[in-house]
């Protein structure tokens, strides 16, 4: 059984954030990782999904997407995490959460932490140096 991983976008400042506060804040055993690092054949990923949401990797080789990666990685925290990772699985929750989550997404250009980059498709962002 491997360790579950939680994937996101490194080049957004704001989701590289956000990232920080989870490996600081929410004691998950899970590998936070940039998608830009991580082996995504391995992972059972494609670019398209990765491009799309934050991504989930369970141990068994589960995959969720946006909320329902984020709700994974709460209710795998454990103690008071698992109360919002419920919620958020919790249907009319869940429905609310996606459109929630979209909106971050498309808008995290504009957010604290955010930058231009971000709201770049993949294959439009300037080039690291």
């Amino acid at each position: 059984m491997r360790q579950p991983v939680f994937v996101y976008d490194g080049d957004c400042a704001f989701c590289s954030s956000c990232a920080r506060f989870i490996e600081r804040r929410i004691p998950s055993p899970a590998t936070v990782v940039p998608w830009q690092f991580a082996d995504l054949d391995d992972l059972g990923l494609s670019m398209a999904q990765v491009e799309e949401a934050v991504q989930w990797v369970g141990p068994d080789g589960t995959v969720a997407s946006g909320p329902d990666a984020i709700a994974l990685l709460l209710q795998d925290a454990g103690r008071l995490w698992t109360v919002p990772g419920r919620a958020l699985r919790f249907g009319p929750v869940r429905l609310a959460a996606w459109p929630a989550y979209r909106w971050i997404a498309d808008h995290r250009h504009l957010l604290p932490g955010g930058t231009a980059a971000c709201s770049l498709p993949v294959a439009q962002r300037p080039a690291a140096h």
